[in-house]
This record gives structure tokens, sequence and C-alpha cells, in this order.
């Protein structure tokens, strides 16, 4: 394990969170797919900070998000990422709204991107992310207003719903 603790305690942190107060299986398919996928990069990244690449919880990890690649491919959710880069344009209030890791990983014109299963905001630099900025994704990701969009009949799936419609994917 890492000396540095601030990583294991935005893990903690990230596990301490709870959906209880939500019915997942009434959340939109792509964006509740899309949520977890997010949340498995976070866990993954932090997991590379805080214990040895060897260790089983990176090693599940990364089996749980090679696993994710293909899923990614299956119906309306290779559309996702043109849904996001499509917010910016059609709806920059409602991106601006999105989680840094949506905005940041999905919008073509920002070079983060997800690289071997760990989120990577900059490649000029060798730091790893601030424990800050970690603690910022997961309550972002957590946020009520944000949850209440992801249902089915909610703003965020409603508008993915309307970009399916005008075949910009």
């Amino acid at each position: 394990m890492n000396g540095d603790t601030e990583y294991q305690n935005m893990l903690v942190h990230l596990y301490g969170k709870s959906l209880i107060l939500h019915d997942t299986s009434l959340f939109h398919p792509v964006l509740y797919f899309y949520f977890l996928d997010a949340l498995a990069h976070i866990d993954y990244t932090l997991g590379l900070l805080t214990y040895n690449y060897q260790s089983p919880k990176t090693i599940m990890a990364g089996e749980y998000l090679r696993w994710r690649i293909d899923e990614q491919k299956k119906g309306e959710r290779v559309q996702f990422p043109a849904f996001v880069a499509w917010l910016k344009v059609q709806y920059p209030d409602t991106f601006a709204q999105l989680p840094l890791v949506w905005k940041r990983v999905y919008d073509p014109e920002d070079p983060a991107e997800y690289q071997s299963f760990r989120i990577v905001l900059d490649h000029e630099t060798r730091q790893p992310i601030a424990p800050s900025l970690f603690y910022r994704m997961i309550e972002e990701f957590f946020d009520k207003e944000f949850l209440k969009s992801l249902y089915d009949d909610a703003s965020l799936s409603l508008k993915f719903g309307e970009f399916l419609k005008a075949g910009s994917g």
C-alpha cells in the first residue's frame, strides 16, 4: 500500500456512498451504465494510487473494466460519447452541469481520457490527480439533482432520447 492515505480516504469516501434512496432499475439504462462505468474508473484510478498494481483489488477492478469495453459497444450505449459532445453544443447549460469526468473524457476537444482504465486529465504531467479533485468527482456523481436526472423520464434521459431521435448519433 502507498504511504499516502489521502487516496485511501477517497476510496473510503466513494465506498461510503449509497444509492438506497434511488430505484436504479428506473434509471435510463445507458446513463446508468455510464454512471457505473465512471465510478469504476474512479475506483480503479484511486486503487492504483492506493494499492500495488498487482493487488487483488486492482486486478479485479481491471478485469471488470475489461468486460465493460465490450459492453459499451452494445445498443444505444455506443451513442453516449457523441451525446455528451452534442449536449455541449445544443444544451451548454446541461453540459456544464454534467460530472467533471463525463465532461472531460467525452468532450472530443478535451485531451482527458481513460488510459489503461485510469483517468488521465492532463497528459503533460506525471503528477497524480489531487485527492480534492477525486472528492469533487465522487460528489458530482452522487449529487441529488444529478441522480434524479438519470431516471428514464427525467431531464438528462429525455435529452438522450431527443439526441437519438434527431439522428445525431
